[in-house]
C-alpha cells in the first residue's frame, strides 16, 4: 500500500513538472479565497476527526498543484525564485525522506559536512582567505539579514546578551536606501526601533554577507546563507549550551555541533539541494544560468526601446536580472507629463495585472516606488525563459490593456 502510494504520488508530480513546462499550459488558474475555502470540484480545504482514503489524499495533492502557481513556467516573472530544477527537486525529496535536524553531527551527520564545504566554497567566492570566515544556512533572506544586524550589535556590544537593551546607549543603523525591506524588520525585532534607521547613499562594503541560493542560482526554496568574515563570532553571539544537546564530552569532535550558532533549534535540511545541484552543474554551469537570466534582461531592455507602447523606468541598460517599464494605453499616449497622467497610469498595472491573474497565461509584479508612480517589473531567475517568452509577455499586456 505504500509503495503504490508513493508510485502514484510520483506520478503527479511528474506530471506537473511536465506540465509545467509546457507554454500552453496556465500559469495559474486563479481563484478568489472565499471560492478557495468554499471547495471546488471535491477539494475541500476542512479538516476532519475521521480520516480519508488514500484515493481522496492523492486527489487532495493533485488538486492543491492545479490550483497553486506554477512558479517553474518559463512566463512566470513574478518573483526572483522561480524555475523547477530536477536535481534540486530530488535534493528537497532525499531531505524530506531522510527527515533529520541540522544541529548536531550525531543526528545529521553527511548534511553538517555538507554545509562545511558550500560554506567554504561561497566564502572563496566572496574573496575571503582560508582562516578566516564562517556560517550558517537560514530560512530566508529575512533571516539571514537579522543574523547580520544580531552579529554586529554582539560585536560592538557582547554585554546585549546578557544585560538586554537598557544597557546599551542608543543605537542607530545606517544601510543603503536601496537596502531590503527586511533590514527595518530585523531592528524592530531586535528592539532597536525601526525609527533608529538611517537610509544613505553608499557603496555596499561589509563583513557579512547574505546569499540566497533559491533565488538566482534556482535552487528550490528554501535556500539562504549568511556568511560572516569574523569566525566564532556567530558561536559566541547565540550559543547557549543546551545540556540536552551540545554536551561536550561525545565520542567525536563536537565542534562540529553547529547548531548553537544557530537562533533556531530545529533547523531544516537546507543544503543538501544545493550540493547535488553544485555536483550536477558545476560553478561554471550555475555561471551560465546566471548569463542566461542576464541576457534576457538585456533583450527585454532592447525591445522596450523600439516599441512606442512601453516606457523605461530607468533609461540605462540593467545591471542585473531587473527590468522596469510601463504600460501606455492609447488613451494616455497623447497626454503631456504630469499630475493627471500619472494619477491615470498609477491604476493602469493593478488592472492588467488583475485580467492577467484571471487570465493566468502569465505572471509578472508591478509596484510604486518614491514618486514613480505603479511600473511593472520583470525578474529573470529561470534559465527554460526564451526569448518568444519574453516576447509573449510584452504582447500579452498590450492585449491586456489596450481598452484602459
Amino acid at each position: 500500500m505504500t509503495r503504490r502510494f508513493l508510485q502514484e504520488l510520483v506520478n503527479i508530480l511528474l506530471d506537473y513538472i511536465c506540465k509545467s513546462n509546457q507554454r500552453s499550459s496556465k500559469v495559474l488558474d486563479f481563484h478568489h479565497p472565499h471560492q478557495l475555502k468554499e471547495g471546488l470540484e471535491g477539494f475541500s480545504l476542512d479538516l476532519f476527526d475521521q480520516p480519508e482514503t488514500l484515493e481522496q489524499i492523492l486527489v487532495d495533492c493533485r488538486d492543491t498543484l492545479k490550483y497553486g502557481v506554477s512558479t517553474g513556467h518559463p512566463r512566470f516573472f513574478n518573483q526572483l525564485s522561480s524555475g523547477l530544477d530536477v536535481i534540486g527537486v530530488a535534493g528537497e525529496w532525499l531531505t524530506s525522506a531522510a527527515n533529520t535536524n541540522m544541529f548536531t553531527y550525531e543526528v545529521s551527520p553527511v548534511f553538517i559536512l555538507m554545509e562545511e564545504v558550500l560554506l567554504k566554497k561561497m566564502q572563496s567566492i566572496v574573496g575571503w582567505s582560508d582562516d578566516e570566515g564562517d556560517g550558517i544556512f537560514c530560512p530566508g533572506g529575512t533571516i539571514s539579514n537579522l543574523y547580520s544586524i544580531l552579529v554586529a550589535r554582539y560585536h560592538f556590544y557582547p554585554e546585549v546578551k546578557t544585560r538586554g537593551m537598557r544597557a546599551l546607549p542608543q543605537l542607530a543603523l545606517f544601510t543603503s536606501e536601496h537596502s531590503h525591506y527586511s533590514v527595518k524588520k530585523s531592528v524592530a525585532v531586535l528592539g532597536m526601533g525601526s525609527e533608529n534607521v538611517v537610509m544613505v547613499k553608499c557603496d555596499e562594503r561589509a563583513w557579512s554577507v547574505t546569499w540566497n541560493p533559491h533565488k538566482m542560482m534556482g535552487i528550490p526554496l528554501q535556500c539562504s546563507a549568511i556568511l560572516v568574515k569574523k569566525r566564532g563570532l556567530l558561536q559566541e553571539c547565540n550559543e547557549s549550551g543546551a545540556e540536552y544537546l551540545f554536551q561536550t564530552d561525545k565520542p567525536y569532535d563536537v565542534s562540529y555541533d553547529t547548531g548553537d550558532k544557530s537562533i533556531q533549534c530545529g533547523r531544516h535540511v537546507d543544503v543538501f539541494k544545493l550540493w547535488l545541484m553544485w555536483k550536477a552543474k558545476g560553478s561554471e554551469g550555475f555561471g551560465s544560468q546566471v548569463n542566461k537570466c542576464l541576457e534576457n534582461a538585456e533583450y527585454l531592455y532592447d525591445q522596450l526601446q523600439r516599441r512606442t507602447d512601453f516606457e523605461l523606468v530607468f533609461k540605462n541598460k540593467p545591471e542585473h536580472s531587473n527590468v522596469c517599464f510601463w504600460y501606455i494605453p492609447p488613451s494616455l499616449r497623447s497626454l503631456s507629463p504630469g499630475a493627471d497622467r500619472d494619477t491615470k497610469l498609477h491604476q493602469v498595472a493593478p488592472l492588467i495585472k488583475g485580467r492577467m491573474m484571471k487570465k493566468g497565461s502569465v505572471l509578472i509584479g508591478y509596484q510604486p516606488l518614491a514618486a514613480k508612480v505603479n511600473f511593472f517589473r520583470c525578474v529573470f531567475s529561470n534559465p527554460a525563459t526564451q526569448q518568444e517568452d519574453i516576447d509573449f509577455l510584452l504582447e500579452e499586456i498590450a492585449r491586456l490593456g489596450n481598452d484602459l
